[in-house]
């Protein structure tokens, strides 16, 4: 693996330039009421865990596929599919959330939320012992993710009232808050949906 070479998981978000509706940014919380819960019902499911619940990320094919990996070194595609499209559905509802796209969710158009990582070659590109310990690997991730999560909610606050007052969402604070999608769903493919054995970086950029 090349350490320059672009990290495989790739997120950004669309930066919204024109007015936003703060109709529906005052009422956010109340809005996104509907697709949260049809969010949970699909996370929630318990199928990929045999109804219960594992590393954290419940409603992706977790479990299965680190015992493929190990035993079998295969990773089946259509696993892989359901985890990339389960974690661009949850980053919709994420942005949404966030007030950074004032479109509602979509259960399978991509709308303004990019993300996009490789299919994996489980026999050539990934170790099959490593999807043993990435859970620990990633511990100081979930650290820094726990005090950058603190910083987002306040952010989000602050931007909720100057949408109020502007109807624009500060470039600034955007580009944050799309920094820590970004390393979030790095950490999560690296230590949950395993389709990489690169570590993720410790920022916030591309």
């Amino acid at each position: 693996m090349n350490p320059d070479a672009p990290y495989p998981v790739q997120y950004s978000v669309d930066y919204p330039d024109r007015p936003l509706n703060r109709l529906t940014t005052l009422f956010r919380l109340f809005m996104v009421i509907p697709i949260a819960i049809v969010l949970a019902l699909i996370e929630g499911g318990g199928y990929a865990y045999g109804g219960g619940r594992a590393a954290g990320a419940v409603g992706l094919v977790v479990l299965p596929t680190l015992l493929l990996i190990l035993f079998r070194q295969k990773y089946p595609r259509w696993w892989f599919d359901w985890n990339l499209e389960l974690m661009r559905f949850s980053a919709r509802v994420g942005v949404y959330l966030a007030l950074m796209e004032d479109r509602y969710p979509s259960t399978d158009e991509h709308q303004a939320v990019h993300l996009e990582f490789p299919y994996p070659d489980a026999r050539n590109d990934l170790n099959r012992w490593l999807p043993l310990v990435k859970w620990l690997l990633a511990v100081p991730h979930y650290v820094v993710l726990f005090f950058l999560y603190i910083a987002a909610f306040f952010v989000v606050i602050a931007a909720w009232f100057v949408i109020l007052f502007t109807g624009r969402f500060p470039r600034g604070m955007f580009d944050f808050l799309v920094g820590v999608g970004r390393w979030t769903n790095r950490v999560i493919a690296y230590a949950h949906v395993l389709v990489t054995d690169r570590y993720p970086p410790f920022r916030l950029a591309p």
